[in-house]
């Protein structure tokens, strides 16, 4: 990975991080329901950070989607992570909770990757041309 698009994905992958984990780490235990809780304008926000770096670096289309996507199951078990510290009885399942949402997920990055890498492709060839 070029120091280029690990400059570019880093701070991607924060945006999409906090932008699907604060509104889900404020919300109350009892009122989340997944993945519905998590179904909304975040998934817009992983999509439009997958994109920037499949668009502004050579990061590309699989190296953008996998790190992105994987923005919102970390989000998730963060959460997890911090209520069994609190309680160890809650989230008995949470490895259905982290597999409820790599469908999101992912599939908000890939999109985005896509989108990214095909308007990269599109406009460098055209520059080139």
């Amino acid at each position: 990975m070029a120091a280029k698009s690990r400059d570019v994905l880093i701070p991607c992958f924060l945006v999409a991080f906090l932008a699907v984990g604060l509104p889900y780490w404020l919300t109350p235990l009892k009122q989340l329901a997944l993945p519905d809780a998590i179904l909304d304008a975040r998934l817009v926000v992983v999509a439009v950070m997958a994109a920037v770096p499949a668009f502004l670096s050579g990061a590309g289309f699989w190296l953008s989607w996998l790190v992105i996507g994987a923005s919102v199951p970390a989000a998730i078990f963060a959460r997890v992570a911090y209520d069994v510290i609190l309680d160890p009885g809650t989230h008995n399942l949470w490895p259905f909770e982290i597999a409820l949402v790599l469908a999101p997920g992912f599939g908000s990055a890939f999109v985005g990757a896509l989108v990214g890498g095909l308007l990269g492709r599109l406009l460098f060839v055209r520059q080139s041309a």
